[in-house]
């Protein structure tokens, strides 16, 4: 019975570190690749869907890995749509510097409604199609990723300390702005109390159960799956770095070739335009050029103390905001 318990934790465990893995290494490749990346999540997901539908009726311990499998592969592919831009909202624009309360809740909603309501058709189809079945365990795995990335988004509007931006691709990093840099918010605690009592009467309904079986593997396998969300959420206000669990796929997407947060065409254009931009010393600069966050990067000759016309090179500040390559840090 224990190793029945313990398989299908470590199952769970795994499938959620490598698909995790997976949609972060995709994602953080060139945009370029998003196209194909997008279609064979679409092919697995479609698969997904007929693994859900067959394992239906499925009632044994290979049928609840089946379901249950089914459920984090469609889960992925929504999360894919909407790191990759696919799949988001009307607003593509960075929160206004003035906004703040209901208002920016709005804005924030506005950025990705199309995808929640993505979520919400899907969550409708999967659970019209394993109504009244008796295994729907993929539907629940689903609605378990769906109502904890809920609350974690509300979490990460609310405040907390750690945002993970560096995990956005380009496109998307504008939704930072709409989140807030706080060492906890009252949600919080209500989220981790409320999902941990859930977790808890899992567990404690699998193991009272006499015969190891489906309903055994099924409750386990939920129960893990949601205690690893509640890891997440712990993640957000813990000093841990929690992208050491994926440096594999982070490690991989740079060799690669996946951007390292700036498009190679605005990187290239700033470097050209850097390399052109020079001021001697002496000179003044024009205020918008330069500014109190320019960067002075002096050659050879000025740190030898040569003649006060050497050539000093400075990174304009204005360019770097229009290339969007500084943004301005809200909150600071």
């Amino acid at each position: 019975m224990m190793l029945s318990y313990a398989l299908a934790v470590a199952y769970a465990l795994f499938l959620w570190w490598f698909s995790t893995g997976v949609v972060l290494y995709l994602d953080k490749r060139p945009a370029r690749t998003y196209p194909w990346s997008m279609l064979g999540a679409t092919a697995a997901m479609l698969v997904a869907f007929a693994v859900l539908g067959f394992t239906r009726t499925e009632v044994t311990v290979l049928g609840a890995y089946a379901s249950f499998t089914a459920g984090v592969v469609i889960w992925g592919w929504m999360e894919m749509s909407y790191f990759m831009g696919f799949i988001t909202g009307p607003r593509k624009a960075p929160c206004p510097e003035d906004c703040s309360g209901g208002r920016r809740f709005v804005l924030a909603l506005a950025t990705s409604i199309y995808h929640e309501l993505a979520i919400v058709a899907a969550a409708c189809l999967m659970i019209w199609m394993t109504w009244g079945a008796p295994n729907a365990l993929g539907t629940w795995t689903y609605v378990i990723l769906w109502l904890m990335r809920w609350s974690a988004k509300l979490n990460l509007f609310l405040g907390v300390p750690n945002l993970n931006e560096d995990w956005l691709p380009e496109r998307i990093r504008f939704l930072t702005t709409y989140l807030a840099k706080r060492p906890m918010n009252l949600l919080f605690p209500v989220s981790v109390s409320v999902a941990t009592v859930i977790m808890c009467l899992l567990v404690d309904r699998a193991v009272e159960l006499p015969v190891v079986g489906f309903a055994n593997v099924a409750l386990m396998l939920a129960a893990t799956l949601l205690a690893l969300a509640i890891l997440e959420h712990w993640f957000l206000v813990l000093p841990l770095a929690d992208g050491a669990l994926w440096r594999w796929a982070l490690a991989a997407s740079e060799a690669d070739g996946g951007p390292t947060g700036v498009s190679e065409p605005v990187a290239s254009a700033a470097r050209t335009e850097m390399r052109t931009t020079e001021t001697r010393i002496g000179e003044t600069p024009a205020p918008d050029d330069i500014g109190p966050e320019a960067v002075p990067v002096r050659g050879d000759a000025a740190e030898r103390g040569a003649r006060p016309a050497a050539v000093v090179h400075r990174i304009p500040v204005r360019m770097l905001r229009e290339k969007g390559l500084l943004v301005a840090r809200r909150g600071r």
